[in-house]
């Protein structure tokens, strides 16, 4: 069963009654996280192993996205500020008792290579906001190997 989430703004990664916010430093540049981020949305299978599959829709202003376990979600492409912001709310899951959802990946030059930060906002049922607090070490772990992942793909000399 799909379910229709309400519509939030940009400003719901600061006012999301649950907030899960991680930070990790890589040593790829800025510009080229952000096109993995944005552009290479595909190849997110490829770093985020929570990811099973990624597509953009919409010429580029949505993604489908499904997660291990069955999870889909289609969403709309927020903020797209090339080296610095990439942010999709969550229009559409199968996931049950969430209400909102946008996740938001700001970078920022660290050194010569880039300091993620990836804050995912949800509203939802209590059972699911206390689920999401229970949940917030492995989505960090989550969060962490993916970046690293990314990092050594992008930093990785050509085999």
């Amino acid at each position: 069963m799909v379910h229709r989430l309400r519509s939030v703004e940009l400003d719901f990664a600061e006012s999301a009654p649950v907030r899960l916010v991680f930070t990790e430093e890589l040593r790829a540049d800025p510009h080229d996280v952000y096109r993995a981020l944005a552009e290479d949305v595909e190849d997110w299978p490829g770093w985020f192993t929570a990811v099973t599959s990624a597509r953009p829709t919409q010429d580029g202003r949505g993604r489908e996205v499904r997660l291990r376990g069955g999870t889909r979600f289609r969403e709309t492409i927020m903020s797209t500020e090339p080296g610095e912001r990439y942010a999709y709310r969550i229009d559409e899951t199968n996931a049950p008792g969430m209400r909102a959802m946008l996740e938001e990946w700001r970078l920022a030059p660290a050194g010569s290579g880039t300091r993620v930060r990836w804050t995912m906002a949800v509203d939802g049922a209590a059972p699911l906001r206390l689920l999401m607090g229970l949940a917030k070490p492995a989505v960090g772990r989550a969060f962490r190997d993916a970046v690293r992942n990314l990092d050594r793909r992008l930093t990785s000399p050509p085999a």
